[in-house]
């Protein structure tokens, strides 16, 4: 486990951009967490009084009421309570937007306009702002009046009808999955619109929505068949076009086995004692395989249900083949953690700290900190307020890292 302590960390690769974060729940606060893991200084737009959805969504709760939903996608932020609709806090929030780099929001289409805030309002207002929006659907007329939760989109976008234990049985994935890939593929336009406007001197709008990003991120499905127009049905743990590359039964718990090629399909066979299987015609290649794979799975199952996950992972690694058991979240962290990967970090002081899943980038120079825990509700607002009604010279509250680790009055 990392342990962040009260440390000034290095500047980050992204120091020095200001991020107006209006969103909340998933997708849109992933990003802006990954910007702020990333040096940049993120503001985050509470509605007063409730504030993010999320601060509400459990159990579980840590042990001081807290919602760990809200707590694994807000941390290096600073919580900054605001009425959109009330004539001070939008004067507020005009002036966050006059001095931001990149404002990100993903609300309904059409409620930011509703308060002035608009990607062409707040252009005229910072021309040099990257504006992201995120939704569900896109933001034509027909697409705005639905819904942008994650379950929907599993289902109406196709992941639902490829995923569960057979046909007819379709279930979710166990996480947002969608907001997730959603929320990284605005990051990633956000930077791209960042590095163009070195070049320009103008910011632009930015948009990405649920349904095509999890269209695109169905990769092999999604061009099965707009490529060949296959349409992809449940086939539980197998693949499509891989085999074996699936689920088997150990004694104890299930254990994968994720066959690539012919040469580690040999090298599979020996390790389960069938060598010959290996030049059997119904199994010497992989189109093979997967044409006869209900007889391929009775064979490698027949001998896999004899021993337990462990010995598999063991016997078959040292085989060169991948392959690993079910584990679950405990067991997964134990394994990065004896794999030296510092899964878990632990942010903010001794007093106040709390234990997080880390980001996964790893930078040589310019690597990502952990500077806050995530925030109260309006917990730095008196600070944020000070600053924008200070002179626009003035740098913004984070890039003062002396007390970045100590606790802020909070301002309910």
């Amino acid at each position: 486990m990392i342990d962040t302590g009260p440390q000034s960390p290095p500047a980050g690769a992204l120091a020095g951009i200001v991020v107006a974060d209006f969103s909340r729940v998933l997708a849109a606060p992933y990003a802006t967490m990954l910007f702020g893991d990333l040096g940049a200084d993120v503001i985050k737009i509470e509605r007063p009084g409730t504030g993010d959805d999320t601060r509400h969504w459990g159990p579980p709760f840590t042990a001081d009421h807290e919602a760990t939903y809200f707590l694994s996608v807000n941390r290096n932020k600073r919580s900054f309570t605001a009425d959109m609709s009330d004539k001070a806090d939008h004067h507020d929030l005009v002036e966050l937007i006059r001095r931001a780099d990149v404002l990100i929001e993903n609300f309904r289409p059409g409620t930011m306009a509703r308060h002035g805030l608009s990607y062409d309002q707040a252009a005229r207002i910072n021309p040099r702002l990257v504006y992201c929006s995120i939704t569900g659907f896109g933001s034509d007329q027909a697409a705005a009046a639905l819904p942008g939760y994650d379950l929907l989109v599993q289902a109406v976008g196709g992941l639902m009808s490829v995923t569960g234990p057979g046909p007819g049985e379709p279930v979710k994935a166990g996480v947002a999955l969608v907001d997730v890939l959603t929320g990284l593929h605005a990051a990633i336009g956000v930077l791209a619109a960042l590095r163009a406007r070195e070049t320009t001197g103008r910011g632009q709008l930015v948009e990405v929505n649920l349904l095509g990003t999890l269209l695109s991120s169905m990769v092999n499905q999604s061009v099965g068949y707009t490529a060949a127009g296959a349409v992809p049905g449940i086939l539980g743990n197998r693949h499509p076009s891989i085999a074996p590359y699936q689920l088997f039964p150990g004694s104890d718990r299930p254990v994968v086995i994720a066959v690539g090629n012919d040469r580690q399909f040999t090298q599979l066979c020996a390790a389960l004692g069938i060598p010959e299987t290996a030049h059997d015609p119904r199994f010497a290649t992989n189109t093979a395989r997967v044409a006869h794979i209900d007889e391929l799975d009775r064979t490698i199952t027949a001998k896999t249900v004899g021993q337990t996950a462990d010995h598999w992972y063991q016997v078959l690694s040292a085989h060169g083949i991948p392959c690993g058991p079910v584990n679950d979240i405990a067991e997964a962290f134990a394994m990065a953690n004896a794999l030296g990967l510092d899964a878990r970090i632990t942010v903010g002081p001794d007093e106040d700290s709390v234990d997080l899943a880390a980001n996964p980038i790893t930078l040589s120079d310019t690597p990502v900190s952990y500077v806050r825990r995530p925030p109260r509700l309006g917990q730095h607002a008196d600070e944020v307020r000070d600053w924008l009604n200070s002179p626009s010279a003035v740098e913004p509250p984070q890039h003062h890292h002396s007390n970045n680790n100590e606790p802020m009055g909070a301002h309910q």
